[in-house]
């Protein structure tokens, strides 16, 4: 099952208070990317987010879920979480997330 643009709409709005959230479509589901680093997805109508120690620190009875077969698992992240929450939950990670590749210039 593919996520609908609704629910990424919602998300996004949830996401508001942070400058430079963008996302890619990716076969049917979304890739969520804070200022150019992937921290996490919306995978069949969920919110997953990557477990980091942030993460695990903030949100300790996060269920882990996987976003797709043979993927990783995932921290879910709830409907109830505030926006402020979210704020601080995704800068405090952001440190922890791997730097965008940079792409090979062809010669």
């Amino acid at each position: 099952m593919a996520s609908d643009a609704d629910y990424l709409n919602c998300i996004l709005d949830r996401l508001s208070l942070l400058d430079g959230i963008t996302y890619r479509p990716m076969m049917g589901e979304y890739l969520l990317y804070y200022r150019e680093r992937i921290f996490g997805g919306i995978y069949d109508n969920r919110f997953l987010i990557r477990p980091v120690k942030a993460v695990r620190k903030m949100m300790p009875e996060a269920e882990t879920e996987i976003p797709y077969e043979g993927a990783k698992e995932m921290a879910a992240v709830s409907d109830s979480c505030s926006k402020e929450f979210l704020m601080e939950l995704i800068e405090a990670m952001y440190n922890e997330l791997p730097s965008p590749k940079r792409k090979k210039k062809k010669q």
